[in-house]
């Protein structure tokens, strides 16, 4: 089985407050979201928090994403990427997908997922040319992933394996639009999952 890994760990510095938190137009929560959007494919996923961050955490967990947390966060993504490879290690794959990007389609995680099902390899997903998120990577990708320290996250692992790369092309936008900055929120008028 797919798993899906929602990474939620950050310290939203550049945001100016709790972004994952903060409510999108219709008024539910960045994060929040991001995980509805995660289990309309992968029903069976988890969400990386940091220590202590037990609003998020409960709020996640009203979607019925399993909460893991991550006792290591302040050393980067790689050891929240690392903590939910390790959390889910009977997985066949893994998508990883980031809290900040609540307008990603379901569609386009379905894509990634169903491309995982059929081979062990490195799923990305490109929208008109450009790279987007969430990655999936095949059970074989299981020892390099579940040691990833520091703030690369993956990329490394991306980087070495190019020749090994599924591009999975889909129409939507929203595979590159990650929230950094409130000036964000108001960029994507419609960020519906379908």
């Amino acid at each position: 089985m797919i798993k899906g890994v929602l990474l939620a760990a950050g310290k939203s510095s550049r945001f100016g407050a709790h972004k994952l938190l903060h409510p999108l137009p219709d008024g539910n929560p960045i994060g929040v979201t991001a995980a509805r959007n995660l289990l309309a494919v992968l029903p069976d996923s988890v969400a990386i928090v940091r220590p202590g961050d037990r609003l998020l955490a409960e709020q996640l967990a009203t979607t019925g994403i399993h909460i893991v947390v991550n006792e290591h966060a302040d050393s980067g993504m790689g050891t929240s990427l690392a903590c939910g490879v390790c959390a889910t290690s009977a997985a066949k794959g893994w998508i990883v997908a980031l809290a900040d990007m609540p307008f990603i389609q379901t569609k386009s995680i379905r894509a990634v997922a169903t491309v995982l099902d059929n081979r062990d390899t490195i799923a990305v997903p490109y929208h008109r040319g450009k790279q987007g998120h969430p990655v999936g990577f095949g059970k074989r990708y299981q020892p390099q992933l579940s040691q990833l320290y520091g703030d690369r996250g993956a990329r490394r692992i991306i980087e070495q394996n190019r020749k090994q790369i599924h591009r999975v092309e889909v129409d939507d936008p929203g595979i590159l639009s990650d929230i950094d900055l409130p000036s964000e929120l108001n960029i994507h008028p419609s960020h519906t999952s379908y």
